[in-house]
């Protein structure tokens, strides 16, 4: 695990902030009748016009600039012109930035045209999940302790966690140590430090937990067909607690 030092705060924040900024615009700007593509060129756009650079375009073949996931699309939908977004549909919109030689990388979940019971108990299982696993992210806490508050909090909700996919450290790269699992025992594991920056990302199912790869090699969807959500921030471990780096108003505090 890597340690930022404070000559590095500035650059993690200012580019935290930039994708804040840019997902909580993509988000609004979900429209039924636009495709996955459409949202694409948009956060392309937005990416570039603010003189950064797509982090996820071509990262390791990954041929779009965001992560767009529809309905039991857990996570790295690829976006396309035949995916038209419709109302009743909950879209995953993950984007990263690179910007001064620094990784930004957050995620939200939103519904199309209002949410269904189950949709709005698995987005607020989702969301109250970020929320315990940010407020673990503790000087002297263990990661274990962040992993925990997740799961505790998801399965509390009645929803269940992936749990092939991670968290992750972030920097100078977008995925450095400590892989942080969304499920784990509390006092558990790696000791957190002051100056470790942390993405946090339940990724949630409203069934169970099982998960399949689609024949394009990106594309994570559930088993049973129910809906997924994901949420990600970043934070940075502080002595005075965590500071959440990429919360906007449209994003889980």
């Amino acid at each position: 695990m890597i340690c930022k030092s404070p000559q590095d705060f500035a650059g993690i924040r200012a580019v935290a902030r930039m994708t804040a900024e840019i997902l909580h615009l993509a988000a609004n700007a979900i429209r039924p009748g636009m495709t996955t593509l459409d949202l694409d060129v948009l956060i392309h756009a937005l990416i570039t016009g603010r003189g950064g650079v797509p982090l996820f375009l071509n990262y390791r073949g990954f041929p779009k600039s965001a992560c767009v996931s529809l309905n039991n699309e857990v996570i790295h939908g690829i976006p396309s012109a035949t995916r038209v977004i419709q109302p009743g549909d909950l879209v995953s919109i993950d984007v990263g930035v690179r910007h001064q030689n620094y990784c930004g990388d957050c995620a939200t979940t939103v519904a199309v045209g209002g949410a269904t019971p189950g949709q709005t108990r698995l987005l607020a299982a989702t969301r109250n999940a970020l929320r315990n696993g940010v407020a673990a992210a503790r000087a002297r806490g263990r990661l274990g302790d962040i992993s925990h508050a997740v799961q505790s909090a998801v399965e509390s909700a009645g929803c269940s966690v992936v749990r092939e996919f991670v968290g992750h450290g972030i920097g100078r790269r977008l995925h450095e140590e400590p892989q942080i699992p969304n499920f784990g025992s509390p006092s558990r594991g790696t000791l957190l430090r002051p100056g470790h920056v942390l993405c946090i990302e339940p990724m949630v199912n409203l069934g169970a937990p099982d998960i399949q790869t689609l024949a394009d090699g990106w594309t994570i969807t559930t088993r049973d067909g129910q809906p997924s959500a994901h949420f990600e921030h970043m934070v940075l471990v502080t002595d005075d607690g965590p500071e959440i780096l990429t919360e906007t108003k449209d994003l889980a505090k």
